[in-house]
């Protein structure tokens, strides 16, 4: 006969407990993190797209306070032709500004929240400021929405 141990109650218990964790227990501690972590991940990306379309409309504001504050030195908007570079250096076709800031109204002309240029429109009495959002192409809704001055 072989010589078995005999085990108490106490140690049989010990061992069950440390036999680690199953296959299937496994899967499903690594199924409740993946749900956690679409969930998480689609809020994250929810609040950084809708940061890009809050600092794409702040550009646009601060934009028109920069061409307000052209229109206040030379009497007029920058043209279309002229473009938002009038406020970075004195424009040189289109109207004269003889009292144009030599120091410029902007060090750059920045770029919406996707990192595509501005469209600006202007016939020198009024002017448009508009962001084509996270597409880049006209229309759209939610993120790809059109934001203009007009509209904020």
């Amino acid at each position: 006969m072989m010589n078995e141990v005999v085990k108490s109650p106490l140690e049989k218990s010990i061992l069950r407990s440390e036999r680690g964790f199953t296959l299937t227990e496994m899967l499903i501690v690594v199924a409740i993190i993946a749900m956690i972590g679409t969930f998480a991940v689609g809020k994250i990306m929810s609040q950084y797209n809708r940061a890009k379309v809050d600092s794409t409309k702040i550009q646009i504001r601060n934009l028109a306070t920069l061409l307000d504050n052209f229109r206040l030195d030379c009497n007029y908007y920058p043209t279309t032709d002229q473009g938002l570079e009038a406020l970075v250096s004195k424009p040189t076709g289109g109207r004269e500004c003889k009292n144009y800031n030599p120091e410029g109204y902007s060090k750059k002309v920045p770029n919406d929240g996707w990192g595509n240029a501005f469209i600006y429109e202007s016939d020198g009495t009024k002017f448009v400021i508009k962001s084509l959002g996270q597409d880049g192409a006209p229309d759209g809704t939610e993120n790809n929405a059109d934001i203009t001055s007009d509209t904020i």
